[in-house]
């Protein structure tokens, strides 16, 4: 995966970036007889946007009727859903509440959900104050309404990206990390930071960097404007305030402000919409915090006197449109899978398919389709039984309840077996997505000598 010389012979497809959406593509060729490989910078998938996102399930009703997002939003949800049921991810169909607290947001209510009709999603219903106030009792006061979203929920990201990706070099696809593309020489000889690899067809899903990949092609179809989006983590004793993803009536700059539940049993509160120049920017600020505090305030004043178990921020790959930025240059054998934002978690399996699409209309032949192995992810959330609570599986192997991380019961087995998984990790913030060990209250004050020893030990 790291270090170690490049294959000379061609991949019949190289799908640069490691995320969520480059993850599904190499998962999606895997099912066909090719020479594939998954091409990233960082030491680990998911490294970028991936990893720091809302974790909404999204049904697409808000997104603008008649675009490709709409339709791979409405179809990703589908192949999610029922993927993440056979894969293990941690999903939770709370469903959403677009609260209104004026009454200007009270009327734009009924025509969300004529959007949402137009988008092919019929059960959205506006509610009034009193239903709405039994509902989500803890709610902040002076809110007039809310539209109910049924079908939206919330999901393990972490997971997600990991299930595609294992899946894929369990099909036989190359992993290659730490491998950044520093060029593109003419015939796809792609330069990179552990040498040169080859490919007859190249897909680019670079995320925040796919247009600076677009223009080593020759192409300035659209500009990357990183969107930072900074949200607050509240403890597991702040779970019971929320019942739903709350949800503020969407603006232009985004979705705004909300208050969900995660999978792993606590509250996030977020994001902010700040565009900033520096793709690195992933720092929180003062000013952002104090921004979300205000906001969490009116909505459920009581989270603000819960504990906060973490802070973190995440950029978003904004460009000028509102549509995701996906094209196939035939000639050059190449698909740009660009401006994919914070809906691209849920549209993930849909857009690979797309894409495979796309590359078979620009000459690839796949061959026949195959099944993939089977995989079933270690269990991350609260809703589904895990290995601590399980008396079978500790009969079965007493590292199983043998905790190692108090505050999330992260057990000694679920350590060893993220470490000899075939996706690893490469660093100890990668064992924390894949276990959640050090992502409790205290951050690892605890238990972080005891798993960085573990990971040590296993390199």
């Amino acid at each position: 995966m790291t270090g170690g010389p490049l294959p000379a012979e061609p991949y019949d497809v190289v799908v640069v970036g490691a995320g969520v959406v480059g993850s599904a593509i190499a998962r999606e060729l895997a099912r066909y007889p090719l020479r594939t490989a998954l091409v990233d910078a960082a030491d680990d998938v998911g490294e970028g946007t991936s990893k720091a996102n809302t974790a909404i399930l999204h049904t697409g009703f808000d997104a603008v009727p008649g675009s490709l997002e709409a339709r791979l939003v409405r179809e990703g949800q589908r192949l999610l859903t029922r993927y993440a049921a056979e894969a293990g991810i941690p999903v939770e169909p709370l469903g959403a509440l677009l609260v209104a607290w004026d009454e200007e947001q009270l009327a734009a209510l009924p025509g969300l959900a004529r959007k949402a009709r137009e988008n092919g999603y019929r059960d959205a219903r506006p509610i009034g104050a009193a239903e709405l106030r039994a509902r989500e009792p803890h709610l902040g006061p002076g809110a007039l309404g809310a539209l109910e979203v049924p079908g939206e929920g919330v999901i393990c990201p972490w997971t997600t990206v990991l299930a595609y990706a294992t899946q894929a070099v369990r099909a036989g696809v190359d992993l290659l990390l730490g491998c950044e593309v520093r060029d593109v020489r003419p015939g796809h000889e792609l330069v990179t930071t552990r040498g040169v690899l080859r490919a007859r067809y190249l897909v680019n899903a670079a995320g925040l960097y796919a247009d600076e990949l677009d223009l080593l092609l020759g192409h300035r179809d659209f500009t990357v404007r990183p969107r930072r989006g900074q949200l607050i983590v509240f403890d597991a004793f702040a779970r019971d305030l929320v019942r739903h993803i709350l949800l503020p009536v969407p603006t232009a700059l985004g979705k705004g402000v909300l208050v969900s539940p995660t999978v792993h049993g606590k509250v996030l509160l977020g994001p902010t919409a700040e565009d900033v120049d520096d793709r690195t920017a992933t720092g929180s600020t003062a000013e952002g915090l104090a921004f979300l505090r205000e906001k969490g305030r009116r909505i459920v004043p009581a989270l603000l006197d819960e504990e906060v178990t973490a802070v973190y921020a995440g950029l978003r790959a904004a460009t000028e449109e509102d549509d995701y930025r996906i094209a196939c240059h035939p000639g050059q054998r190449y698909v740009t899978v660009g401006g994919i934002r914070s809906t691209g978690l849920t549209a993930s399996m849909a857009i690979a398919a797309h894409v495979v699409d796309l590359l078979a209309g620009a000459g690839l032949e796949p061959g026949p389709a195959r099944e993939l192995p089977a995989v079933r992810m270690p269990n991350l959330g609260e809703a589904f039984p895990r290995p601590y609570a399980d008396a079978r599986a500790i009969a079965a192997d007493p590292a199983y309840g043998e905790i190692v991380c108090f505050c999330e019961r992260v057990t000694r087995g679920e350590i060893r077996d993220a470490l000899a998984s075939a996706v690893p990790p490469a660093s100890p913030a990668g064992l924390r997505r894949r276990t959640r060990a050090g992502a409790g209250r205290c951050q690892g004050y605890y238990c972080g000598a005891a798993v960085r020893a573990l990971f040590e030990e296993a390199r």
